[in-house]
């Protein structure tokens, strides 16, 4: 095996070394180790992906379908995404020239950030937030600003933006939210994105809207996005993975304003040259005939967040109540402090369940720790039944 030569070691790009790897993959890594543990700990459906979109895709296949695709997406997919979009937010992005498919939203934010960032560029983020914004946003040369709004059941108010704005993030190029929210599974209303909206524009605002989760949101609630409100000022980015079960495929699109999406594609084109051409193929049949899909797995995913919130609620767990994606953000009970790291491990260790440490998702996050429902019945109901267990256990000693 070869040996990087000793002068080379230090010529690496020291930006990159300094970051930190994924702290809620290499935690989950870890605990895996743990013979016989529950592992609530990744977002990834257990779902399987529909068949019609899997025929689809091979069907694709089948027909030869294997040389480099636009460099923007397939006309097929960017076609599918521009109807669904309209359909379901009423908004209308022209397939040529404001669309753009990506390798999922992880590369969709990469993409849209290093588009509109230059170095020193500040980033609002609200936090607890998808850890990985951070590195992104470091990456690409950017300094990102954590907004905690814990203190307002996981919502960003226009005051605290405001407030931001004047102080440590004055000066900022552009803001990201995700609605729904991982880890809280929080969900913005009309009127509150219409309140931000108005902040944004006043400070003359990027807003980078990740909607990853919007197919999965329960009761009443419903998805609005401030593509609706600013679609001047916000670049749109979801994909596939989440709502039909798709994480593997990589498949995901951005929405945006002719004038920065020719910057956006020209990114994009050179991070990926483009997306391969059967997964789009796919995505576009998901797209036009996939509703029932997502309609049943929120199903699915609603009665699976009772099972959690109910189980844990039952053993002094507190939470705002989640209306989206499928996460449980948990306050630990008072009685096991706010080392949420040290009783992830233990609950672990003793207990056999995986969950994430709060404080891995930024400010706001401590004394939290976050649980992923994408799981089946029997596997929430047994990692609750030990949860149980496990605090009855630390009452008693």
């Amino acid at each position: 095996m070869p040996t990087l030569a000793k002068s080379l070691s230090k010529t690496i790009n020291q930006k990159i070394s300094k970051l930190p790897k994924s702290e809620i993959r290499a935690f989950s890594q870890d605990i895996s180790q743990i013979p016989g543990i529950i592992k609530l700990t990744v977002g990834e459906p257990d779902l399987k992906t529909p068949e019609h979109i899997k025929k689809a895709a091979m069907n694709d296949i089948a027909r030869d379908d294997s040389h480099y695709a636009p460099e923007a997406g397939k006309e097929e997919y960017l076609n599918a995404v521009s109807k669904y979009l309209n359909d379901s937010l009423g908004v209308s992005y022209d397939p040529k020239g404001e669309i753009c498919a990506t390798v999922g939203v992880s590369e969709a934010l990469n993409v849209s950030i290093m588009s509109i960032i230059n170095p020193g560029d500040k980033i609002i983020v609200p936090t607890p937030v998808w850890g990985v914004y951070f590195g992104i946003i470091e990456m690409a040369g950017g300094i990102a600003v954590q907004v905690d709004t814990s203190a307002n059941n996981f919502i960003l108010s226009p005051e605290m933006l405001r407030d931001t704005l004047e102080n440590e993030g004055k000066g900022a190029k552009a803001i990201i939210m995700t609605d729904p929210s991982n880890p809280t599974g929080r969900v913005y209303s009309k009127e509150e994105l219409t309140a931000l909206a108005e902040v944004i524009c006043d400070y003359n605002l990027f807003a980078l809207s990740d909607e990853i989760y919007a197919e999965l949101i329960y009761g009443h609630k419903k998805h609005y996005s401030l593509a609706q409100i600013i679609p001047e000022r916000t670049i749109l980015l979801s994909g596939l993975s989440k709502n039909f079960a798709m994480t593997g495929w990589r498949i995901g699109y951005i929405a945006a304003p002719s004038e920065i999406m020719k910057t956006i594609i020209k990114v994009n084109s050179f991070m990926i040259t483009s997306v391969t051409d059967n997964v789009q193929i796919g995505a576009a049949e998901a797209l036009e005939n996939g509703e029932q899909d997502y309609v049943e797995a929120r199903a699915i995913y609603e009665r699976r967040l009772h099972i959690v919130q109910t189980g844990l609620e039952k053993n002094g767990f507190k939470m705002a109540t989640p209306e989206g994606a499928f996460y449980v953000f948990a306050q630990i009970p008072d009685k096991f402090g706010q080392d949420d790291v040290a009783f992830a491990k233990d609950l672990a260790v003793k207990a056999k369940v995986g969950v994430v440490p709060g404080s891995y998702f930024g400010k706001g996050g401590q004394g939290f720790v976050r649980l992923s429902y994408a799981s089946s019945d029997e596997n929430l109901k047994l990692a609750v039944s030990r949860i149980s267990e496990y605090v009855k256990d630390t009452l008693n000693n």
